[in-house]
């Protein structure tokens, strides 16, 4: 029959079975009458020989008008050679952002140095599921990735908490995070390069995305400060803490090598560290020469240090080394006066006194375990200095000299 919402209203369930109404009008349509006295339009078509049916809604959310517009534009799809059951499938098994972030955190996170895998995973459940974490692989747009970095690059309120405890943050505002903005980026265009890979796209909309301006942090000590610093660390009640700052200071490494440093990678003879791949950023073995001051410094903890403990400087829990020492830089920077210098700002200063001493920027770039040269490029400013010197030496050869006046010219004068 033509079915209508009159006629649909009329069925009578049966008892013990389901049975459908087929409409006249459009081939294939019906209202399913369910035992339990529940009505439900569908679409039954053939597909590859197979019988298949395709449900459409419940009546009444669902009028027979619509419901009968719905099922002609199922069948054009049909009569087109179209699956339309099996195109819902395949939607319904697409895979979604947060499959992309399990396979990515599973497959790809795992080679990478212990900080920058934590890192990203930060990165990826903090700030990038909390948005896109239901919506498909497929339909995720360059604009949205440009509308998710903006949003990132405005930054939010400090704290995170909700409540803070501390009246002056609660005041605070948001602080503007552009570089974490471009370390997302980063990580979204690598996300969807391997999503290529696995077949779950066929572009990368993260590939051109709008990089934010990074200005490089320089900060260097000059002689009175790194003078301040050492009567600092020579006061320290915490040695251990000191030493690893002076380690920092005096070969130019970043302070998680230190701590993780192990007596077996000095050798005091030769007067080199080879530190482990799994400890550096580049993930290789790097041999530096050390100082007498240091080797002193290594010699002074295998005194202190008790035998059979592989660590340069092991921690409270045991068997680790020391974890974190951002208290002990705290109070050095108040009583060093040193307010605006992070600890990472010694390897920088390291640098600068390299060039001031005539190193080569290949030279430091071996000594700070650089992989790429563009990475060392950033100190060549410092090599200004030397080389205006050498420049001031040759304009001094050019310069006009005072002319001497002899006794016999003063007479004549």
């Amino acid at each position: 029959m033509r079915l209508n919402d009159k006629t649909v209203r009329e069925q009578i369930p049966e008892t013990g079975r389901d049975y459908q109404v087929f409409d006249t009008e459009v081939r294939g349509f019906s209202i399913r009458i369910l035992r339990s006295g529940s009505r439900s339009f569908s679409l039954d078509y053939r597909y590859a020989g197979a019988q298949r049916r395709m449900a459409i809604g419940r009546w009444p959310e669902w009028t027979v008008t619509a419901a009968r517009e719905r099922a002609r534009e199922l069948r054009r799809l049909v009569d087109e050679g179209g699956d339309p059951l099996g195109a819902r499938d395949d939607l319904r098994e697409a895979p979604r952002f947060s499959d992309m972030i399990d396979r990515y955190l599973a497959e790809h996170v795992p080679h990478l140095a212990k900080t920058n895998a934590s890192d990203q995973h930060s990165m990826l459940t903090k700030l990038i599921a909390p948005h896109w974490g239901k919506k498909l692989v497929t339909e995720i747009t360059p604009h949205d990735v440009a509308k998710l970095l903006n949003i990132i690059a405005k930054g939010r309120a400090r704290p995170s908490k909700e409540k803070p405890n501390n009246r002056a943050r609660k005041l605070q505002g948001p602080k503007p995070t552009p570089i974490r903005a471009n370390r997302v980026g980063e990580v979204l265009r690598k996300m969807f390069t391997l999503a290529i890979s696995w077949g779950w796209r066929t572009d990368n909309p993260a590939s051109g995305f709008k990089k934010r301006i990074e200005n490089e942090r320089e900060r260097f000590l000059s002689q009175e400060e790194i003078g301040r610093l050492a009567e600092v660390l020579d006061a320290a009640k915490d040695q251990r803490a000191a030493g690893i700052i002076r380690l920092c200071m005096l070969t130019g490494s970043r302070v998680g090598e230190v701590r993780q440093a192990r007596f077996e990678q000095f050798n005091l003879e030769l007067g080199s560290w080879s530190k482990p791949a799994a400890s550096t950023k580049q993930r290789k073995i790097h041999r530096i020469p050390i100082s007498a001051e240091v080797a002193a410094i290594v010699r002074k903890r295998q005194l202190l240090v008790p035998k059979g403990n592989p660590w340069l400087f092991p921690g409270d829990v045991p068997g680790q080394p020391v974890k974190e020492i951002r208290r002990f830089w705290i109070n050095v920077q108040k009583d060093a006066k040193l307010p605006d210098v992070r600890i990472h700002d010694l390897r920088h200063t390291f640098a600068s006194l390299l060039v001031s001493g005539g190193a080569s920027l290949e030279m430091i770039g071996k000594l700070l375990g650089h992989s790429q040269m563009q990475t060392t490029q950033r100190y060549a400013h410092l090599m200004d200095s030397p080389l205006r010197a050498g420049v001031d030496a040759v304009a001094s050869m050019f310069r006009p000299r005072p002319k001497i006046v002899h006794d016999a010219d003063k007479k004549s004068a």
